[in-house]
């Protein structure tokens, strides 16, 4: 019996002597099925082929991101907060040399992911340091493998102590989820965002897709919405799902002036 990772999405399904017939995160519009079809892993060949490499972003803040890469290629972030690690998203490996930092740094007290394509292997990550998952309950559909340390949040905020509120923006997904941090960049605030709002080529600009992999976009109304919920949020920087995918300063300017320009585009008539 083992536990199978969809080599596409990194997610991770519960243990079965064969791989799942299906991977319906890559099935849906939102992510893609590869032109060779699907194919599997598991934790055990991860860990034989890939290591994690860990970064300092700012002080109290570490990125943890698989090389060579793998599935989606997102990072995970460890935020260290009074009230203990938080770790924001997730990567598929758990290896003995990732879990022997962590412990190191104080160990995990709650995870918090963003929408379900970064779920990967975040059960394991629960289980080897028994701290709970916080999940926005709009996407519990999209939940592979159960997990008790799962515990699903509704409405449109949850503190996970003085620094740290998680807050519901949709789009993406309709529970996609960011992270404000109001300790981080010197006090001036700091949003990890995921791909909930995605940090741009050009780093002085975000942008909001429905799909990201097929470029389908988000309504004009939808992206109303999110800089309006962000708005009264104060942020100098903001920390995107991938390496260098950072805007370091001025960081809710670049959202509202991002969400303006992706309106104007979508409600101009110009041809």
């Amino acid at each position: 019996m083992a536990i199978h990772l969809c080599s596409t999405c990194g997610t991770s399904y519960p243990e079965s002597p064969t791989p799942p017939p299906r991977c319906p995160i890559c099935e849906d519009e939102r992510q893609y099925m590869p032109r060779g079809g699907q194919t599997w892993t598991t934790p055990e060949a991860l860990a034989r082929g890939q290591t994690n490499s860990w970064r300092e972003l700012e002080p109290g803040l570490f990125a943890i991101h698989t090389q060579p890469g793998f599935a989606i290629g997102q990072r995970a972030l460890l935020l260290r907060t009074p009230v203990g690690n938080i770790l924001w998203d997730c990567v598929a490996l758990l290896d003995g040399a990732t879990e022997m930092i962590v412990r190191a740094l104080g160990g995990l007290s709650a995870i918090a992911i963003s929408h379900p394509h970064f779920y990967s292997c975040m059960q394991d990550w629960a289980r080897a340091f028994q701290c709970p998952i916080h999940l926005h309950s709009a996407d519990a559909q999209w939940v592979m493998r159960p997990d008790p340390h799962i515990q699903s949040w509704s409405g449109e905020t949850l503190k996970l102590g003085e620094q740290v509120t998680l807050i519901r923006l949709g789009g993406h997904f309709p529970g996609g989820t960011v992270l404000h941090w109001s300790a981080g960049a010197d006090q001036r605030g700091a949003l990890l965002s995921g791909d909930i709002v995605q940090v741009a080529s050009d780093t002085s600009r975000v942008s909001f897709l429905w799909s990201y992999p097929n470029m389908m976009p988000l309504s004009a109304g939808t992206v109303r919405r999110i800089a309006a919920t962000l708005a009264p949020w104060r942020f100098e920087r903001v920390y995107g799902a991938f390496p260098g995918r950072e805007v370091l300063q001025r960081g809710g300017d670049a959202v509202a002036s991002s969400a303006r320009r992706y309106i104007e585009l979508l409600e101009s008539t110009q041809a």
